[in-house]
């Protein structure tokens, strides 16, 4: 993409409703944009980073297992009478009627709508076990919406659901997704710290968030300072395994938030030196609830003789635009944005640094050419701008690698890479580019 045909409001000074890093750099840097209190528009940069985690958490849920499927975000108030939570969900729940006066809302979660999709399709315990998930917008209408994305009333979330014949299979696929949360999160770049929580108006009595440490979280974590240097996906992880040592092993160090947190406890098990007592971003819960659903909604199958089975349940979100806000929490600077490759809007920034040259603007066109047809992802500034002005720009946005060409070095031959990680120079062939990064 050309930056000077490209959508890309960025904002030079910082906005004063912004009270955390990520919620201004999303604004400075183009990617949102508010609509309301709590509700924003995804301008072209932010959409393609959250598409970008979106096809990271798809990918692992199909590797789990999981089957994904698309809920509406409308639901009938009927549903969640049937399961006993309307009353009890409290006004962050959206009510709504229609034009025939029937209620409606819209839905924070769905253990009601996949109940009774599972219950209409599912008859016998030879389909067992069975997890579907869904990418979906949800509402939730939070009392004070601040933080940008990370606490807002509109979000885009993965939620999904298992069923199972008993607590055994449950289980098992609890700990599935327990580490394909790992993997998700690593794949990100991000170091999340599964901690003993609260299962709220979920239900349950097993629960566990997916933690990122940084100073901005709104919950106060304490945990076992080890937990945080630890190999998540040091060794191979076969999901048709046992996996509960896998589970057990992250479980037994001493890891909670603030609504589950025993400060005995926590100072008998964790010695003096390796007490982390911080703040946190959620980014995953899961949950393991049994029957809070399937017994009030009816969902019954079939067992081995014929008896009828009411079916275990779990369920397991992932806050996919909150994510978006959480690594840039965890991956910034002073100058802007540090994307992780895997979630980075464009892989490359290539920068012309004197536009009015005929051979600079040559060798520009003909790299991004070359690029875009190896299949790299590059956003080439085109644009009539002075240098310092690009070279902010690209700082702001954070694209992982910047590709830098000028008269001088062209020259010789060469041009200069800049590592936005590590602020790392380089010099490269300018005929070697497009196989190196296309490699």
């Amino acid at each position: 993409m050309r930056l000077s045909q490209y959508f890309l409001p960025t904002l030079r000074e910082n906005p004063a409703e912004a009270q955390i890093v990520s919620h201004r750099l999303m604004l400075r840097a183009g990617l949102i944009r508010q609509q309301a209190a709590g509700i924003y528009a995804w301008l072209p940069l932010g959409y393609r980073v959250l598409r970008n985690i979106e096809r990271i958490v798809r990918e692992e849920q199909d590797a789990s297992g999981a089957q994904e499927v698309l809920m509406p975000t409308i639901q009938s108030a009927d549903l969640w009478r049937e399961s006993g939570r309307y009353d009890a969900y409290g006004p962050e729940m959206l009510r709504i009627k229609d034009r025939h006066d029937r209620e409606m809302l819209y839905g924070p979660t769905n253990e009601e709508m996949i109940t009774t999709i599972f219950r209409d399709g599912v008859k016998s315990y030879r389909d067992l076990p069975l997890n579907l998930y869904h990418i979906q917008w949800k509402f939730r209408d939070e009392v004070r919406p601040r933080f940008g994305v990370m606490r807002g009333r509109e979000f885009l979330m993965k939620d999904n659901y298992s069923f199972d014949i008993d607590k055994a299979g449950a289980t098992r696929s609890y700990n599935r997704m327990f580490v394909a949360y790992l993997r998700t999160f690593a794949r990100m770049g991000l170091k999340a710290i599964p901690m003993r929580a609260d299962t709220g108006p979920i239900g349950g009595d097993l629960s566990h968030e997916f933690i990122i440490l940084a100073e901005t979280g709104e919950s106060a974590v304490f945990c076992d300072r080890d937990l945080v240097d630890k190999d998540i996906l040091g060794r191979a992880i076969d999901y048709a395994g046992d996996l509960q040592p896998l589970v057990n092993e992250w479980t037994a160090q001493y890891a909670a938030t603030d609504e589950m947190h025993d400060a005995a406890r926590f100072e008998t098990e964790v010695p003096a030196g390796r007490r982390l007592a911080a703040r946190g971003i959620e980014v995953g819960h899961i949950f393991y609830f049994g029957t809070k659903y399937s017994a009030p909604m009816n969902a019954v199958v079939s067992g081995p003789k014929g008896e009828p089975i009411t079916v275990e349940m779990g369920s397991y979100g992932i806050g996919v635009s909150r994510l978006a806000g959480a690594i840039i929490e965890a991956s910034h600077d002073d100058a802007g944005i540090i994307w992780p490759e895997s979630v980075a809007p464009f892989r490359i920034g290539l920068l012309n640094l004197k536009p009015d040259d005929g051979a600079v603007s040559k060798a520009c066109n003909d790299l991004y050419a070359t690029l875009r047809a190896k299949g790299v992802e590059v956003l080439h500034d085109d644009r009539d701008l002075r240098p310092g002005a690009k070279f902010a720009d690209m700082d702001l946005i954070g694209l992982p690698w910047q590709v830098i060409i000028g008269p001088k070095g062209l020259a010789a031959g060469k041009v200069e890479v800049k590592n936005r990680a590590t602020g790392a120079r380089s010099e490269l062939a300018l005929d070697q580019v497009a196989a190196t990064f296309a490699a």
